[in-house]
């Protein structure tokens, strides 16, 4: 390294000796800094004078170059220089690249990572010394390793690099936590140097200090390394210390020091009485529905049947997180420890995830309270230590593309890629059953398409991975255990769901098991694969894997046969366009149930119905079928609306919440996810979806819509004489209670975020009144002609797939309002839960016999 000493000679002259000398760096920063040397060697040794005893010259010993100007010159023309992608001013890929030192002389915005190093038992962060040769801030304290990323390449690739160039040492993506993306914007270097950087900040947490023998250091890059205090190193940076490189800690860069500090203080007592005060918010109910109306034969299946569910129980861990299923056991195995780890295993297993679905999916974990992993490898040996104990991280903030798409993908980057594809590799880009990877830990690599081609591809590549391929080990378990269960049954319908799902899992092709699932008539009733997009925040393009069994209620599914029939009258009736109007609809089958087991996507808050299949394909040709969780939607009155009602509705219209409006309308929502627009055709004459053109924001449109239309439904089908005239008013009190449930939930989920559209809509229109005593109560005079509005406006966004209308709708009115924060207070004052927890008694014992 160059010496830190002093040296005689021409100011001017060195100046431009030593300007010529950072050139090379900022042309070819990627080089060794031997190579940069040589020529500041030569052009400095051309200036200075005889050193003085008490001023010696610039060490240049270590690096005394060993080849020729000429053969130094010719590796440095023959390398090319590291390329960065060119950002917006929002941190978004525009497309182009530029070499290294042209995006600084422009000013362009590119993005870095930082990687930091805290071990856990002493609160010490790991700092590294820059090399005095680096082109900014030589020879300060900085970072434990910082590095750009190149072109194409992603920022979680970057950041193992980068460790692994400067340090020695090779981390698994597992151990690098997202902790804040930092924007710094400077100009350094005499105004030569610009530099506008988002800088993904990871931290590595470490169990103990990584012995500093263990390190191999980069040369040029690197000059030292040390541990620091973390409270000592912040210091430092407040004081401006001139041996650290600047950060404003008061400002974006002081997260650092506060997740640190927040996540290690000494608050258990706390955080124990926060996780109990969340869990309170479920009821348990316990769930023991009749099996006597099953048969011999489907009593045996259904075993098989259960431990299949339990399969795709560990499918969805793994759908949430790719750590998932790790920290999962880490916490079930801990759970005895401690009162404490017992409540965090129980809010966990709820949740299914460290992110609470109740509180905006902010996380009630962090990763201090996650699974530590050794590795024995990952630097060189250190004579009596046994390696690296580290913690699997997980972000603070819940990934929107949960585990289908890698972690540091944005959409532009997405869509820039999806442009280059082919039509059918677009489909399947974009279809329900498949993940996006990024191919960038190997140079190149061949892989097998799920058509069966061979494509080479580059270490910057997305590419598509089918689900029978990526969840291969699970799905092959599952359906070995459906074909036993299908061997079993006598029951015929239920033996050719069982055998075709099995084959789906295997194939990929769910058209013929979405078939069989949705002629099924059988005692036992069972729902299984990847259905709902709602866990894909980035495009609700991707299923998840879900399970529920049930047993066949045969007279409440006969009451509700009415609904399925009329659907063709209510798609003619649609207050829409009738351009929109399909004149296809099949009727709907509908099956009641008491659910015995469920599992997979069923976090936080229950289901007490679905409508599917969500294959835009099976909707047009055949419609769509509905299952309904009575005993669920029993539990949920009782536990919930009733008491909501209670403490929101005004005392004259108390009397119309009552179980069968609440429950007739829980059917009609999900008929009306089978009317109005699926498939569209755009202004444009392309043939398009809904969901492909409204992406994130299809989800919470389309329960919206279900609600609303719902209603209308109801008030259409009472008009007709079809249901009683008792329902006109009840179905609307009923109604305004269920928005206050479902707000609760939080309006990052979908339901929840419909409601708040709707409540605030009708609001406006002067449908829900708000009292000065706080309560609530519906104005019948202006109800229906509000309500029927709303489905006009959402049911033509659809029709267009308009994508800004749908978000300016979502963002004008899904927000929490005075008049929702007055019943929310309201119904935390009361302790009323906000959902159930199930607890599977009859399905438990099951478990246990087999």
């Amino acid at each position: 390294m160059m010496g830190r000493g002093r040296a005689h000679g021409k100011p001017g002259m060195l100046l431009d000796g030593l300007q010529q000398f950072y050139i090379f760096f900022i042309r070819d920063s990627f080089l060794c800094c031997a190579v940069a040397l040589f020529h500041a060697n030569v052009i400095i040794h051309e200036l200075f004078c005889t050193p003085t005893p008490d001023c010696p010259t610039l060490a240049f010993s270590r690096y005394t170059p060993t080849r020729s100007a000429a053969s130094a010159a010719a590796l440095m023309a023959a390398a090319p220089e590291e390329r960065l992608d060119v950002l917006n001013a929002a941190g978004e890929k525009t497309g182009v690249s530029k070499p290294r030192s042209e995006v600084h002389r422009d000013g362009d915005y590119h993005r870095a990572v930082h990687v930091w190093i805290y071990s856990e038992s002493t609160g010490e962060l790991l700092l590294q010394r820059r090399a005095d040769c680096k082109d900014s801030w030589p020879g300060q304290w900085d970072i434990s390793s910082a590095g750009h990323i190149s072109a194409g390449d992603s920022s979680l690739f970057s950041a193992q690099r980068e460790l692994e160039e400067e340090l020695g040492i090779n981390l698994p993506v597992d151990a690098f936590e997202l902790i804040f993306v930092f924007l710094q914007e400077c100009i350094i270097n005499n105004g030569t140097y610009t530099n506008n950087e988002y800088n993904d900040v990871y931290l590595v947490t470490t169990l103990t200090p990584i012995p500093l023998e263990a390190f191999t250091l980069q040369e040029s890059e690197v000059s030292a390394v040390r541990y620091m205090r973390c409270y000592e190193y912040k210091s430092c940076l407040e004081k401006e210390s001139r041996e650290y490189v600047p950060y404003d800690v008061n400002g974006q860069y002081g997260k650092l020091f506060s997740i640190i500090e927040e996540r290690y203080k000494d608050n258990r007592e706390s955080r124990s009485l926060t996780l109990q005060k969340q869990m309170n918010r479920y009821a348990p109910i316990h769930l023991e529905p009749d099996l006597t109306s099953l048969s011999e034969g489907d009593r045996e299946a259904l075993g098989y049947i259960l431990k299949a569910a339990i399969v795709i129980d560990d499918i969805f861990y793994e759908q949430v997180w790719n750590s998932n299923k790790m920290l999962r056991d880490w916490l079930k195995g801990h759970s005895e420890s401690s009162s404490f780890d017992k409540l965090k295993w129980a809010y966990y297993s709820i949740n299914k995830s460290p992110w609470s679905c109740l509180d905006e999916n902010k996380a009630f974990l962090s990763t201090a309270d996650s699974a530590v992993k050794l590795l024995t490898n990952a630097t060189k040996p250190v004579s009596g230590w046994k390696g690296i104990e580290y913690r699997a991280a997980f972000p603070l903030n819940k990934l929107p593309g949960a585990n289908f798409y890698p972690p540091d993908m944005d959409k532009a980057e997405f869509e820039l890629w999806k442009s280059k594809l082919t039509d059918k590799e677009q489909k399947d880009a974009t279809g329900f059953f498949s993940v996006i990877k990024r191919h960038d830990s190997l140079s190149s690599s061949s892989l097998t398409q799920s058509d069966g081609s061979d494509q080479t591809m580059t270490k910057d590549d997305l590419f598509i991975v089918p689900y029978s391929k990526e969840y291969r080990s699970s799905l092959e378990k599952s359906a070995e255990l459906l074909e036993k269960a299908s061997a079993c049954s006598d029951s015929p319908c239920l033996k050719n769901l069982l055998r075709t799902k099995a084959n789906a899992f295997l194939s990929n092709d769910y058209y013929e098991s979405d078939i069989a699932w949705m002629e099924l008539d059988s005692n036992l009733d069972l729902t299984i694969g990847p259905y709902e997009t709602y866990e894909d925040g980035l495009f609700s393009y991707k299923a998840t894997f879900e399970a529920f069994v049930g047993i066949r209620d045969d007279t409440a599914t006969s009451q509700v046969k009415l609904f399925g029939d009329q659907l063709q009258d209510l798609e003619k009736n649609l207050p829409m366009d009738n351009i929109f109007k399909s004149d296809s609809i099949s009727a709907a089958p509908i099956r009641v149930i008491n659910l015995l087991y469920n599992s997979g996507d069923v976090k936080g808050p229950q289901t007490i119905a679905f409508n599917l299949p969500n294959d835009e394909r099976i909707v047009n040709e055949r419609g769509t079928s509905m299952v309904m969780l009575k005993n669920i939607s029993e539990a949920k009155f009782k536990h919930i609306l009733k008491p909501i009602a209670d403490a929101c509705i005004r005392e004259e219209q108390k009397e119309y919440v009552d179980f069968e409006p609440y429950y007739t309308h829980i059917v009609c929502h999900e008929c009306c996810h089978g009317i109005g627009p699926h498939s569209i055709t755009l202004p444009s004459g392309k043939k398009s979806t809904v969901r492909m053109e409204l992406q994130e924001f299809h989800s919470a449109l389309e329960e919206a819509k279900a609600d609303i239309v719902g209603l209308w439904a109801l008030n259409f089908l009472i008009k007709k004489g079809l249901l009683p005239k008792s329902l006109s008013q009840s179905m609307y009190v009923s109604f305004l209670a269920g928005c206050f449930r479902s707000i609760r939930f939080g309006l990052e989920e979908a339901h929840g975020k419909g409601q708040a559209l709707q409540f605030n809509w009708l609001y406006e229109k002067g449908a829900l009144v708000l009292h000065s005593d706080g309560k609530f109560s519906v104005d019948f005079t202006k109800v229906e002609e509000a309500v029927e509005s709303l489905s006009r406006e959402i049911l033509t966004i659809q029709a267009k797939g308009d994508k800004p209308s749908a978000q300016s709708l979502l963002q004008s009115r899904a927000t929490l309002t005075q008049p929702l924060r007055v019943a929310l207070e309201k119904i935390e004052h009361m302790q009323v839960p906000v959902d159930i927890a199930p607890i599977f008694g009859t399905a438990n014992k099951l478990l246990a016999n087999i």
